[in-house]
């Protein structure tokens, strides 16, 4: 829209304005066909133009509660009465706000069917409106070429004289105003007419309720394999340059490889995910997979002891990949912040919940440094608790560092 026009004309000069000036001619298409069997449109009474804004409406309303009509008539309403994505106007964002979707309910059909119905009235009265006006400009042009041209326009000019061109633009702008006036209520009322009802737009915000979810859970399922990955790595390459031994050395490079395979596989199953959301993805691991969290964190250095007991394998599917990756980010903690420190780790599943608890010595002097849980990864177990109805305690307690978690099983 040029920019250099005056605020009042600029409706006059945007591409819009005659798409919905066509939208509403088209409006009039069934109407003036139906006139053509009656009452015929040969010197026509008011009753006989009653007539022919009547009759179409009970086909029209008919029409509209055939469900896929919403559809056909959403898709022409998106096209041609709202500005392409490029137009930097506030009118662009409204065709997002009518439904390309088949009629779901009786409201909507019956949404539907007052859309059209308003459609055709609206627009077989700006057909008539723009032919009178087109008959009325060709009138004042024969007028003012000193010729008087027979038309269907109510108000005969009378006389001839050059000065009657100078009134065709005033009727051809008040001919565009009536046009964009009456384009801008069909832009109004397609939302509200042709727009979702308040169940489609719940299944909407639900659909994107859980692909935030999901998008989280990737996240918090890349925070913990990788980190974990990248912890291991830095902590054995670090403790293999300070031993300066080929046997040490050449263990940490083999826990290294291990964990970045792991990591790997973990990298790929989530890609996987998120290119192809139909395709089903690879196993995750368990709890019953927490072998390699330990041995890998053992490799680094640290002293874990841990204790087992209750029915591992009967934890539900939810609940023990969650917990995997629970025990993973309270090891990683370990080793990123308290180093090669013992570490007691307990499995407990007794009276339907499962008891996940990671404990080890806080560094002396170093208490203040050791993070109170405001971090991404514990606020990632917290995440993960209160998603399966469990909860989660990390935090100094006493000299120690203590993750405690408890997860429903039942």
């Amino acid at each position: 829209m040029p920019r250099s026009l005056p605020r009042p004309l600029r409706p006059l000069a945007r591409a819009v304005t005659y798409t919905r000036w066509l939208h509403l001619l088209l409006a009039s298409v069934l109407a003036f066909t139906c006139s053509f069997v009656y009452p015929g449109l040969e010197d026509p009474t008011p009753g006989d133009w009653v007539a022919v804004y009547l009759i179409p409406v009970p086909l029209l309303a008919v029409a509209g509660l055939v469900p896929v009509m919403r559809r056909a008539e959403g898709l022409q309403a998106r096209l041609m009465l709202f500005p392409g994505g490029h137009a930097r106007v506030a009118e662009s964002a409204e065709a997002g706000t009518v439904s390309v979707a088949p009629s779901a309910s009786w409201s909507d059909r019956g949404r539907a069917a007052l859309w059209l119905v308003l459609r055709h009235v609206l627009g077989l009265s700006v057909a008539l409106f723009s032919g009178q006006a087109m008959a009325l400009v060709l009138e004042l042009a024969g007028a003012a070429a000193g010729e008087h041209v027979d038309s269907t326009w109510r108000f005969v000019v009378t006389g001839t004289g050059w000065w009657h061109v100078l009134v065709i633009p005033f009727v051809l702008v008040v001919m565009l105003y009536v046009v964009a006036g009456a384009g801008r209520v069909m832009a109004r009322l397609a939302p509200l007419l042709l727009g979702p009802s308040a169940a489609e737009r719940l299944a909407v915000l639900e659909e994107r309720t859980e692909q935030l979810l999901e998008h989280n859970r990737i996240a918090r399922e890349l925070h913990d394999s990788i980190g974990h990955a990248l912890t291991i790595a830095v902590v054995q390459a670090g403790a293999a340059r300070a031993a300066g031994d080929r046997a040490f050395t050449d263990r940490a490079l083999e826990a290294i490889e291990e964990t970045g395979r792991a990591a790997l596989d973990d990298l790929e199953r989530v890609l996987v995910v998120l290119r192809e959301p139909e395709r089903p993805a690879s196993t995750r691991p368990t709890l019953q997979d927490a072998d390699r969290l330990l041995d890998s964190a053992r490799a680094a250095g640290a002293k874990v002891d841990v204790t087992v007991s209750g029915p591992l394998g009967t934890v539900p599917g939810p609940v023990t990949r969650e917990g995997y990756r629970i025990l993973q980010e309270a090891l990683t903690n370990v080793l990123r912040h308290c180093g090669t420190v013992p570490v007691a780790v307990v499995l407990q599943v007794a009276d339907g919940r499962l008891v996940l608890e990671v404990r080890n010595p806080l560094p002396t002097g170093a208490g203040s440094a050791v993070p109170a849980g405001t971090g991404s990864g514990l606020r990632g177990v917290r995440e993960r608790a209160a998603l399966l109805g469990g909860t989660a305690r990390t935090g100094p307690y006493g000299a120690d560092w203590l993750v405690r978690v408890e997860l429903p099983v039942t």
